[in-house]
């Protein structure tokens, strides 16, 4: 299957290769750089349909890596696929780890890392059109970095 079949087009199964990589998905980077900070993350969309207007994608961050600390409108749900980490949701810190379903409700803070020594997977379902993320600001940093727990948590990029 080519990436353009993804979206609904053509009925059949897209089967995972490796660990975290399936057929006719090429990873490509999390975000774009400079748009707002993380550190060794991959992002695949592996499918999306107009009919059910939403993405179904995957996101790998390598050991060490952290997804970016953000907040937006629009809900989600991640499902750990491979590997064990860490993540913020709102000012709750949990370790999360295959098959593990985490919710993240509008306007929580949330970010993702990866254990020392592994990867962290996972799977997340979103709206298609859906809003854009916001960065927290220094007033946003303050208020987090409140509770000592999420202050050593979380990662800005000048860490």
């Amino acid at each position: 299957m080519a990436n353009d079949e993804i979206k609904g087009e053509q009925p059949g199964v897209r089967k995972q290769t490796t660990p975290g990589r399936w057929d006719g998905v090429e990873p490509m980077q999390y975000k774009q750089t400079g748009d707002a900070p993380f550190c060794d993350v991959t992002r695949q969309v592996l499918f999306a349909d107009p009919n059910l207007a939403c993405e179904w994608r995957y996101f790998e961050v390598d050991e060490g890596g952290y997804s970016t600390l953000e907040r937006h409108a629009h809900v989600h749900a991640v499902m750990i696929h491979r590997g064990k980490g860490h993540c913020l949701v709102g000012t709750r810190i949990d370790a999360v780890a295959a098959g593990d379903l985490v919710f993240i409700p509008p306007m929580s803070w949330h970010q993702f890392r990866a254990d020392s020594g592994d990867c962290l997977g996972f799977l997340c379902v979103v709206n298609a059109a859906r809003d854009k993320p916001q960065l927290p600001g220094a007033d946003d940093l303050a208020e987090l970095r409140r509770d000592p727990a999420v202050g050593e948590f979380i990662r800005t990029g000048q860490d």
